[in-house]
């Protein structure tokens, strides 16, 4: 069981799932109100949850402990991430939840090309025609006939 809990591939899927069920639960969720305003109530969850979790698992450290650095890119991270939320709520305010998710997944791609470009990263060719197909697929998902 521990070694199913140290699973990258398990917490992914984990990702995977809840992002589906946030692309649904947010179509509902935003049929009322402003897509801005419904970003912040979810963010308020999101941070009510987060420091939830950190207190209950004792993972809380002291803010002088962490790098500079670290902050920085948090920082930028969260901005990255707030600037996707309020599209992304725009964007299902607009259009079918069935199409706009499969758009937003276009970040797989994007993750590939940033982390080859600036992080050095390798895929092998089998991998490039991996993210090839996802926008393939993308395409093929996000077209209204």
């Amino acid at each position: 069981m521990k070694s199913l809990i140290n699973s990258w591939q398990l917490w992914a899927f984990l990702s995977a799932t809840f992002a589906a069920l946030t692309a649904v639960l947010a179509k509902v969720g935003v049929e009322e109100i402003n897509s801005d305003y419904a970003t912040l109530v979810r963010t308020l969850v999101i941070l009510a949850a987060a420091a939830a979790i950190v207190a209950a698992t004792g993972q809380w450290q002291s803010p002088v402990s962490v790098p500079g650095r670290s902050y920085l890119f948090l920082v930028l991270s969260g901005l990255a991430t707030a600037a996707s939320w309020l599209c992304y709520f725009r964007a299902l305010k607009l259009g079918d939840a069935s199409r706009v998710a499969p758009i937003d997944k276009l970040s797989v791609v994007l993750v590939a090309v940033f982390a080859a470009l600036f992080l050095n990263e390798r895929l092998a060719s089998i991998n490039w025609l991996g993210i090839v197909l996802i926008t393939a697929g993308v395409v093929l998902v996000a077209y209204k006939p």
